[in-house]
């Protein structure tokens, strides 16, 4: 399994709204955490504790490169290692959709974090619709920017879908954000129609 990083020049847009959400000087575990760009971030601008785990060498040299404490790991088996509630605030971005078992990461995410914050592509947007309803194949689009060859993402999802999860897994959604091609985000609840439409991503905070 690969988990791959989608940067853009300055920051990415859901990388801030996420910083946005964490609680200066809280303990955080970035999961899949890349080049360590929001570990960074979150150093910097909140203060916090930060840990990470990222699957590829390449990723891990990035982030050692930038100062951060981060281990080489698979979200999918290297969890467990983790004791319960060790952390304030556990975050998977742009991360679910590429591991093996999502359901089993997101239990052992709400296991070790007090508050956990996902996000995901939508694969229920519109331009994804549009693209394989229409265009008759496989969609790429700014958070899927990759052809169906060559992409980690294995276990595609809607926002709708995510939802349905947290219900059968009794987790509590404490926010909900989605957030548009251009970058701009918007707060939303049930019913999801219109964000599982319009959201390119979106960013949920959830708890027990």
């Amino acid at each position: 399994m690969t988990h791959q990083k989608r940067i853009s020049s300055v920051a990415r847009a859901d990388l801030r709204l996420i910083a946005d959400m964490v609680t200066p000087g809280s303990r955080v575990l970035d999961v899949g955490c890349g080049d360590g760009a929001l570990l960074e971030m979150l150093s910097k601008k909140k203060r916090v504790d930060g840990r990470g785990m990222e699957i590829s060498q390449g990723g891990v040299n990035a982030c050692v490169a930038r100062g951060l404490s981060v281990i080489q790991g698979d979200a999918d088996i290297d969890l467990e290692t983790y004791p319960d509630e060790a952390f304030e605030f556990v975050i998977l971005s742009q991360t679910i959709q590429a591991t093996r078992n999502p359901q089993r990461v997101l239990e052992e995410l709400l296991r070790i974090g007090r508050r956990v914050i996902v996000s995901f592509p939508n694969f229920g947007y519109w331009r994804v619709r549009l693209l394989l309803g229409i265009g008759g194949h496989m969609p790429v689009t700014t958070a899927l920017n990759q052809p169906w060859y060559v992409t980690p993402n294995i276990h595609f999802c809607t926002v709708s879908d995510f939802l349905n999860l947290c219900d059968e897994m009794n987790v509590q959604i404490d926010k909900a954000y989605a957030l548009s091609r251009t970058g701009k985000s918007y707060s939303f609840r049930r019913p999801v129609i219109f964000a599982n439409l319009l959201a390119e991503e979106a960013i949920l905070q959830l708890s027990r």
